[in-house]
């Protein structure tokens, strides 16, 4: 879900990890002129907690059950703001690894979990230039990023057919065909989850499928339909997203209703702020959520392209109910024209259904891509793969083509990023694996 930061970062309750301690593999330290960050190799995840001391300044870094040898920090120098890495065993069976600092900065940690070749890591990073007041509380935070979460609703259902074709197809029942492709494919990607607002055919009110979205606090909406008009012909897909004028009017709604929701915009509430500051709220997160929503919808219909014509090759905007939650980007497409014979045949097969799903989810993953919310899995991946390029050694029997579909990259842009011309690949060769296409 989208969310609006208005205070700083909620302390997590420290979790033990079960099972036998952690060994620390290995430590790093590199970065760049604008960011160094300390990267610790570890057997199994581990909750940790990081705080800044003063006088001298220092970063210290605790890992709960866990273990170090002595030389596991050999030949780490110093780099950026860190002069020295310090590390030891503690008697509670955490380890201690100290950062001296030649002066304050911020420090931010996550872990991640093994890709390809590499392990777990615990990864710290210090923004050059960024200085964090000392003493500042301990931070524990979770083994693993979360999972990002889509929302697909399935457009009418149950006494609610939506439109009808001329040969009887029924919008509901295709629609929500296309969402259940849509949700394998989403089920699939490492970092995304998918949520079906119905998974057969039964009624649900517009804003019970917006609830149901926020519930699972989702971070993306899409609504999937078909569309019709009187005139046969017209053919292709559509994407839209929130109106200006829908916009204000759900404020509206929001802020007259404010007094009986504990939980409206992102985890921050409104009943107890006055008129003047929940609205001020209220427009900054509609105001994100709705330039999100025009980014995503951009990437789809973009991609739907591909899968066939496009009624309106532009994002329309609209006021359609179901787009109207203030704190998830939310996006409709119509898939196709339901009254047009020909598009309603498609519409019926599961070739083209596969072509709706495989298009959508493209624009979805191109987004997140390069829009991943903090804290989630894609965006760990993404920060840590500056530093850590994943690199894949060539084994018997393997094919370029197979090595590009495992690690979901384009194959020509696997051959680039080699200098490989053609397909002819030995057994021991290091590829070095480049960010996923999205394509």
């Amino acid at each position: 879900m989208f969310r609006l930061v208005i205070l700083a970062v909620a302390l997590l309750p420290v979790g033990a990890i079960a099972g036998a301690a952690a060994e620390i593999e290995g430590v790093r330290l590199d970065g760049n002129v604008a960011n160094t960050r300390l990267v610790v190799e570890l057997t199994t995840p581990v909750s940790h907690t990081l705080f800044a001391l003063e006088n001298p300044p220092r970063i210290v870094l605790d890992l709960h059950q866990a273990h170090v040898r002595g030389d596991r920090l050999q030949g780490v120098t110093g780099h950026g703001p860190v002069t020295r890495v310090r590390s030891a065993n503690r008697d509670n069976g955490d380890v201690r690894i100290v950062l001296d600092l030649s002066s304050p900065t911020r420090a931010r940690s996550f872990l991640v979990p093994p890709d390809g070749h590499l392990g777990h890591r615990l990864v710290v990073d210090l923004p050059v230039g960024q200085a964090k007041g000392a003493g500042a509380p301990a931070k524990t935070v979770a083994p693993e990023g979360r999972d990002l979460v889509v929302a697909i609703d399935a457009g009418h259902g149950g006494k609610d057919p939506g439109a009808m074709g001329r040969g009887g197809t029924r919008e509901k029942d295709v629609v929500l065909q296309i969402a259940k492709r849509l949700a394998a494919r989403i089920d699939a990607e490492p970092g995304m989850r998918a949520y079906l607002t119905r998974d057969g055919d039964y009624f649900l009110a517009l804003r019970q499928r917006m609830d149901r979205a926020r519930a699972r606090r989702a971070d993306l909406f899409v609504s999937i339909h078909a569309d019709a008009f009187k005139n046969r012909k017209a053919r292709g897909s559509s994407v839209y997203v929130l109106s200006t004028k829908g916009a204000t009017d759900e404020a509206a709604r929001w802020l007259a209703e404010k007094e009986n929701s504990a939980d409206l915009v992102g985890g921050v509430t409104l009943d107890d702020k006055d008129q003047m500051l929940a609205s001020v709220l209220l427009d900054l997160s509609q105001s994100a959520a709705i330039d999100a929503s025009a980014q995503v919808a951009d990437r789809v219909i973009g991609s739907l392209a591909t899968a066939g014509p496009v009624h309106r090759k532009d994002v329309q905007r609209a006021g359609f109910l179901v787009l109207k939650s203030p704190d998830i980007p939310s996006i409709l497409v119509e898939t196709a024209f339901i009254s047009n014979p020909s598009e309603e045949k498609l519409l019926k097969s599961g070739r083209h259904q596969d072509l709706l799903a495989s298009a959508i989810m493209q624009g979805i993953r191109g987004y997140f891509r390069d829009n991943a919310p903090p804290g989630s899995l894609i965006a760990m991946r993404q920060s840590v793969q500056a530093v850590d390029p994943v690199q894949h050694v060539i084994a018997r029997g393997e094919t370029l083509s197979g090595i590009a579909s495992r690690y979901r990259v384009d194959l020509n842009d696997l051959r680039q990023h080699n200098g490989i011309k053609g397909d002819r690949i030995r057994i021991g060769q290091v590829l070095s694996i480049p960010r996923a296409s999205g394509s």
